[in-house]
C-alpha cells in the first residue's frame, strides 16, 4: 500500500456524518493524512469539542437525532456545500443506511464504507440469516412468533433492522410473549423506522465473539483478530477486549471463526470496514448474530493488538488501494470500557448536565503506528498504555437527546491481568465532576474475579450484580473534608484569621448536611486549641478550600475537594465521591405532594399505561420515557390510585417534572 504520507488518491477532504467521540477519533486520522475536515452537528451540539477541532462546521437545525444526524438530504446538502471529496458515517445514525450511502455517491462523492448492496444484504436480520445459512455459516434458527412454543423457551425478541440492544426483549413465559413482541416492535418502529421482528433461541449464558473484517476492492478479506463483548447491560456492550478469553481457552475456535467471518464477507462481496458478529456457548460452539457494515465501536481494542489504524484502512480502501496478502499479528492484550452518564444501581437511568471537570490519563492515542508505514507491534512489548477516546472536555454540557456515552477507555498491556489492573487504577485517579457515571461499576467488573478468570458471558450482572455503593465510613470521611474545605473557604472570604467554628469555650459543634443518593450524612466537628475534633477519630493535618489532609485512625489521606453550584465533588485514594450540599430552609415551592412520580432525567413520554382513577399497585409501570436512545419505565412508588397524570404521549419533559401522583384515594 502506498504510504500514510501519500493520502488516499483522490480524497483531499471529508466531512464525518457523526458527532462525539468518534468524529473526533475520525478528525484525528484525517488530519495525519493531510486532509481537511468537516463537521456536521445539531443545535445542541454547537459547543461540543468535535466541531470546534473540525476545519469548517455546518450547523444542522434541530437537536433531536430525527431533526439532525438522521437527515440524510441535510447532511449531503453540507457536504456538496462545504466542498468535501468523501464522507465518513462513523458509526450509528446513517451509518448502515443504504439510501444515504447511495445519496453521497450519487452526489459524486465517495462514500468512506461497504458497497451499497453490501449495506442492504445485511440491513434486515432475517435476510441475513439466511444468507449466512447459504454460505454455509453457522445460525440459530429463526423462530416466526406464531410459531413459540413452551419447548423454545427462552426466546429473544429482536428487531430486524438496527441494532444496540433496541427492540429486544428477552422472554421466559409464553404469556408474555405477545406483550413483549408488541413492545419490542413499537421501540422498533421508533429507532429505525421498521416494527418488524422475529424470534430465536436465546443463550443465557452465552458469549458475544465477533471478528473484524477489512476487505479492499480487489478481493483480499482479512480476520483482523476477535473481540469479545460479552458483559453487557440491556443488550448494549460495557467492557470489550481483544483477544477473546473464550477464544484463548479453546485455541482450535479462531481459524474456525475467522473462516467463518471470511465467508460472511464474501458471500456479499464486501469491501471496507466491517464487524461479524458471533454468539458461542462454554463448549466453543457459535452462530452467526449479525454484521455490522461499518466501524465498531469497539475498533480501539483491534488497533492497539495489531498496530493498525483501522481508519486510516478505510480511506485507503475507499480510495482504490490493495491491502497486504495477510494482516498482522496481535500482540498482547486491550481492554476497552465505556463511561456512560448513568446509574447503573437505578435501572441504567442515563444523567445529564454540566461536566464541570473530566481528567482520564493522558487522553490521547499514544504507542501505535500505521501498518502502511511498515511498524505494526506497538512502540512498547512490556509497558502498559493508555488510550481515551472522548467525546466530551472540561464545561461540556451532556444532553438527553443523544447516547449516554462520554469516552472509551482503553489500556494495552503483554497479558489480561495487568491490562485490567491499570485500567482499574486509571479510572479509579480520573477527576470526572458534575454528571454521575458508571466509573465505580467499570473499575468493580475490571477487578472482580470473575472477570480476572475470563468468566464473562452475557449474564455477568444476572449473576454478581451491579457492585456496591461506597461504605457509610467513606461517605463521612469525605463530607468531612467536605465541610473543612467549605471552612476554609468562607475563612479566606473573611478578614478572621481563627478557623470558622472555633470557640474560646466549648460549644455546640459545626454542622453540615450533604445528600449522596436518598441518603442524607450529617457532618459535625468542633475546631479547638487542640484541634480537630470529630466522628470517627479523624486528625486534621491541613485544610485550604481545595485541599484536606486528614488522619483517620493513624493513616494520612489527601482529599481534593471542589465545590460547583449545589454539588461538591471529593477526591481521595478512597474513592470519589459527589455530595449535595443540603440547604437548611426548603424552599416550599421546589417540594412536591407525597406519591408523586418525577422525571429521573429530561425525555419523552412515549407510552402511558393508566388513566386518573385506575387502581394500581408498587412497582406497577405507569408509563414510560425516552432519554438517550433508551427507554425507561416509571413505575408506581406504593400501592394505590392514580389521582393525577399530568403527561401525556409524545409530550417532552425537564428532570424532575411530577408525571403523575398516586394516593391512597383519587
Amino acid at each position: 500500500m502506498t504510504s500514510a504520507a501519500d493520502g488516499p488518491r483522490g480524497i483531499t477532504s471529508v466531512l464525518v456524518a457523526n458527532r462525539g467521540e468518534i468524529a473526533r477519533r475520525i478528525f484525528r486520522t484525517a488530519r495525519s493524512l493531510g486532509l481537511a475536515t468537516v463537521a456536521v452537528h445539531s443545535t445542541a451540539d454547537a459547543r461540543m469539542p468535535f466541531v470546534g477541532e473540525a476545519d469548517a462546521a455546518v450547523e444542522l437545525p434541530g437537536n433531536t437525532p430525527g431533526e439532525t444526524y438522521l437527515r440524510a438530504e441535510l447532511i449531503v446538502e453540507a457536504a456538496v456545500r462545504a466542498g468535501v471529496d468523501a464522507v465518513h458515517p462513523g458509526y450509528g445514525f446513517l451509518s448502515e443506511n443504504a439510501g444515504f450511502a447511495q445519496a453521497v455517491i450519487d452526489a459524486g462523492l465517495t462514500w468512506i464504507g461497504p458497497p451499497v448492496d453490501a449495506i442492504s444484504s445485511m440491513g434486515s436480520k432475517i435476510e441475513a440469516k439466511k444468507l449466512m445459512a447459504a454460505a454455509g455459516v453457522p445460525v440459530l434458527a429463526e423462530l416466526t412468533p406464531a410459531e413459540v412454543s413452551a419447548v423454545d423457551l427462552p426466546v429473544l425478541v429482536k428487531a430486524s433492522a438496527g441494532g444496540g440492544g433496541r427492540g429486544m426483549r428477552v422472554v421466559t413465559r409464553l404469556e408474555d410473549l405477545a406483550a413483549e413482541i408488541d413492545a419490542a416492535s413499537a421501540e422498533a418502529l421508533s429507532a429505525f423506522g421498521d416494527g418488524t421482528v422475529f424470534c430465536e433461541r436465546y443463550l443465557a449464558a452465552g458469549h458475544h465473539v465477533e471478528v473484524q473484517i477489512m476487505a479492499d476492492q480487489h478481493g483480499t478479506i482479512w480476520a483482523v483478530g476477535e473481540r469479545e463483548c460479552s458483559v453487557q447491560r440491556r443488550h448494549q456492550k460495557v467492557v470489550e477486549e481483544a483477544p477473546s478469553p473464550l477464544v484463548e481457552r479453546i485455541p482450535s475456535m479462531r481459524p474456525e471463526l475467522y473462516e467463518a467471518a471470511r465467508k460472511a464477507a464474501a458471500a456479499i462481496n464486501y469491501v471496507g470496514a466491517g464487524t461479524v458478529e458471533f454468539l458461542a456457548d462454554d463448549a466453543g460452539r457459535f452462530y452467526f448474530l449479525e454484521m455490522n457494515t461499518r466501524l465498531q465501536v469497539e475498533h480501539p481494542v483491534t488497533e492497539e493488538t495489531t498496530g493498525l489504524d483501522l481508519v486510516e484502512l478505510q480511506f485507503a480502501v475507499a480510495a482504490g488501494e490493495r491491502l497486504p496478502a495477510d494482516p498482522p499479528p496481535t500482540v498482547g492484550h486491550a481492554i476497552e470500557v465505556r463511561l456512560y452518564a448513568e446509574d447503573p444501581a437505578n435501572d441504567w437511568q442515563p444523567r445529564t448536565g454540566r461536566l464541570h471537570a473530566f481528567g482520564v490519563g493522558a487522553r490521547h492515542l499514544s504507542g501505535t503506528k500505521s501498518a502502511r508505514g511498515g511498524e505494526i507491534v506497538p512502540e512498547s512489548r512490556s509497558t502498559p498504555r493508555l488510550r481515551v477516546d472522548s467525546g466530551v472536555e472540561d464545561g461540556s454540557e451532556v444532553s438527553p437527546y443523544y447516547d449516554a456515552m462520554l469516552a472509551k477507555v482503553i489500556v494495552w498491556a503483554p497479558a489480561r491481568a495487568s491490562a485490567a489492573a491499570r485500567l482499574a487504577a486509571e479510572l479509579e485517579r480520573a477527576r470526572i465532576h458534575g454528571v454521575g457515571t458508571n466509573r465505580d461499576l467499570l473499575t468493580w467488573i475490571l477487578r472482580h474475579p470473575a472477570f480476572l478468570a475470563g468468566d464473562t458471558d452475557t449474564g455477568f450482572f444476572d449473576k454478581h450484580g451491579v457492585g456496591e455503593p461506597p461504605t457509610d465510613d467513606v461517605v463521612r470521611v469525605s463530607a468531612l473534608a467536605a465541610a473543612l474545605a467549605d471552612a476554609a473557604a468562607r475563612q479566606a472570604r473573611t478578614s478572621l484569621r481563627v478557623a470558622s467554628g472555633w470557640r474560646n469555650l466549648p460549644s455546640q459543634p459545626q454542622r453540615k448536611s450533604y445528600r449522596v443518593g436518598d441518603v442524607v450524612h450529617q457532618v459535625e466537628y468542633r475546631l479547638t486549641r487542640d484541634g480537630l475534633v470529630a466522628e470517627g477519630n479523624a486528625r486534621l493535618v491541613e485544610s485550604t478550600p481545595t485541599r484536606v489532609v486528614l488522619e483517620v485512625d493513624g493513616v494520612r489521606r489527601v482529599f481534593e475537594v471542589a465545590a460547583y453550584d449545589g454539588l461538591t465533588c471529593v477526591d481521595s485514594s478512597l474513592g470519589s465521591i459527589s455530595l449535595t450540599p443540603v440547604e437548611r430552609f426548603t424552599d416550599p415551592a421546589r417540594q412536591v405532594a407525597a406519591g408523586s412520580l418525577v422525571a429521573p432525567m429530561p425525555g419523552t413520554v412515549i407510552r402511558v399505561g393508566v388513566r386518573i382513577g385506575d387502581k394500581v399497585t408498587q412497582g406497577q409501570p405507569l408509563l414510560w420515557l425516552e432519554a438517550m436512545k433508551m427507554e425507561h419505565m416509571i413505575a408506581a412508588p406504593v400501592d394505590g390510585v392514580v389521582g393525577e397524570l399530568t403527561v401525556e404521549a409524545g409530550q417532552q419533559v425537564e428532570v424532575g417534572a411530577v408525571l403523575a401522583v398516586v394516593g391512597e384515594d383519587a
